[in-house]
């Protein structure tokens, strides 16, 4: 497989390890609708649109959803480090988009400029994902990447909705920051409920990953 995982000069909350740890879990799967919750400036997005476009020729389908700058109504919505601290601590970068370009990566209009390579395959929603699951047709995706609200109700709603969507057909769950960093515990604990509830495998990869197949 020769294909690395690039940051295209934009914020992204995977590193190159994480995000080509990623890219190696599709390579395995084979998915070809893909589901991302939580896209922030769109490079993963970017990214999984290359890959699988690259190993399916065109066969794929990407559906996105964040709240692309909105502010979450959830008080007990937390959010990691590296979308609080947007600034680009690279002085050319940030005369590039802030000074030059005066674009804020997180729009739904910049990550759709983005990704007009692929605008015929993409399908990007704004908005609270505990709200546009309830409205949204997912039952043809059968690849999700979770990395969306991290309090508690936001991660085990995101997870029963795509589990439910995918019962009965196979499937693969990837949730970012199991155990993170950040010490964002809320995360974890739903990941675990929702499993046990569902008497669901699960499997983790240095604790980021938790990865569950339907």
């Amino acid at each position: 497989m020769n294909f690395k995982f690039k940051k295209y000069w934009r914020k992204t909350g995977l590193s190159p390890k994480w995000g080509n740890k990623l890219i190696e879990i599709i390579y395995e799967k084979n998915p070809n609708h893909f589901l991302e919750i939580g896209v922030f400036c769109g490079v993963t997005s970017r990214n999984v649109c290359e890959f699988l476009n690259l190993i399916h020729q065109g066969n794929f389908s990407y559906t996105g959803i964040d709240l692309f700058g909105e502010e979450s109504e959830d008080n007990n919505e937390i959010k990691p480090y590296y979308i609080t601290h947007q600034k680009f601590s690279n002085p050319l970068k940030h005369i590039y988009y802030n000074l030059y370009l005066k674009e804020n990566l997180n729009s739904i209009e910049s990550v759709k400029k983005f990704l007009q390579k692929f605008k015929t395959k993409v399908n990007l929603h704004k908005g609270n994902s505990n709200e546009i699951l309830k409205n949204l047709n997912i039952d043809k995706i059968d690849f999700a990447f979770i990395d969306g609200g991290h309090s508690y109700q936001t991660t085990f709603n995101d997870l029963k909705v795509v589990h439910q969507s995918m019962k009965g057909k196979k499937g693969t769950i990837v949730c970012d920051d199991y155990e993170d960093a950040s010490y964002i515990t809320d995360v974890k604990k739903a990941i675990d409920d929702y499993v046990k509830k569902e008497n669901l495998s699960l499997r983790t990869i240095d604790k980021k990953f938790a990865i569950i197949d339907i």
